[in-house]
């Protein structure tokens, strides 16, 4: 499949959109690129989460934590056992996300991003 030179450079914007993000504020970048993906690049929302799944393996598991873990700030038994429930669950959320409809798993994501967005903004 080619791709046009906007549709590239756009794509590559978008991560470093995401990237940025991730590394400012600790979100994982399917916040930012998921719905761009869908609205924008016109993925499926199956198609935009595999696809952001599937980049933030190198850049977030390995690289955007250094800077993180040299000034102290990574707990690693914390997220040693945070891995091992996250590996279950996202095999079991990935498995769940792949039987349901686009529309069901547009919306779930949607409730998702309201409630957390409403907690931070309201939370002391």
């Amino acid at each position: 499949m080619k791709m046009e030179v906007i549709i590239i450079i756009g794509l590559i914007f978008l991560g470093l959109l995401a990237g940025y993000l991730s590394g400012l504020v600790g979100i994982g970048g399917g916040i930012v690129m998921v719905p761009v993906l869908v609205f924008l690049f016109g993925f499926t929302q199956h198609k935009a989460q595999g696809t952001t799944l599937a980049l933030l393996i190198l850049p977030v598991g390995i690289l955007g934590v250094m800077n993180y873990y040299k000034t102290g700030n990574v707990d690693i038994k914390t997220t040693l056992l945070l891995c091992l429930g996250f590996v279950l669950g996202s095999y079991l959320g990935s498995k769940t996300a792949i039987t349901i409809s686009q529309e069901m798993l547009r919306k779930v994501f949607a409730i998702l991003m309201f409630v957390v967005a409403i907690k931070m903004f309201f939370q002391k």
